[in-house]
């Protein structure tokens, strides 16, 4: 299965265009954006629907610049997959499971919440053999934390990855961080950042 999964477009619909014609290109089974797909609420247009043009699947979660509620609409309009909270099993048998907002902004969560939320996702799909978490914010005790002053990593992501042990977490959220890849136990972590990963699972 091959995924292209970017965050951080902060309503910005030329980088909406570039990612789904890089969708189109690479042939990707699904989208998934991890969040701050508006910038602060502005304007939703044009973010989503290019993806859909291209006759991709999109999963999505809100980031810190967006509310629940925005991101529930953007899935509904667009017949996307809203993952905060909840878990999607593909037909190849993997998991993805995911929670949005962060610590910090207009979805604010506390750890605890953010946990449970993957948790409640997780329960779903713990019996696949393949699982991938998707978040915002990124973990602490993360070389990601180390790009920033400013947004501390989630203890309870990080609590996620040590006991749901998924394959993959894919996140955004600190843009000085884009690119970056490390592992924690097995999981591999990624900044997916607003220029996009491919990811082959």
């Amino acid at each position: 299965m091959k995924i292209l999964a970017a965050g951080d477009l902060h309503g910005d619909t030329r980088v909406a265009q570039k990612l789904a014609q890089k969708a189109e290109k690479e042939n990707v089974d699904y989208v998934i954006l991890c969040g701050d797909i508006t910038y602060a609420e502005q304007s939703t247009e044009g973010l989503i629907g290019p993806f859909i043009a291209k006759g991709k699947k999109v999963i999505l979660i809100p980031g810190n610049h967006e509310t629940l509620a925005t991101a529930d609409f953007l899935a509904e309009l667009y017949g996307a997959k809203n993952l905060h909270g909840y878990s999607i099993k593909t037909k190849d048998k993997i998991g993805i499971f995911g929670c949005g907002g962060a610590n910090i902004g207009l979805s604010q969560l506390t750890e605890d919440e953010i946990f449970e939320k993957l948790k409640k996702g997780f329960e779903n799909i713990k019996d696949l053999t393949k699982k991938i978490m998707v978040t915002h914010v990124h973990p602490a005790e993360s070389k990601m934390e180390k790009f920033t002053q400013f947004f501390p990593g989630s203890t309870g992501v990080t609590k996620a990855i040590k006991q749901f042990k998924p394959d993959f977490l894919l996140c955004s959220h600190v843009h000085e961080a884009e690119g970056i890849e490390e592992k924690i136990g097995n999981t591999k972590v990624i900044n997916v950042g607003k220029k996009g990963k491919i990811i082959e699972v």
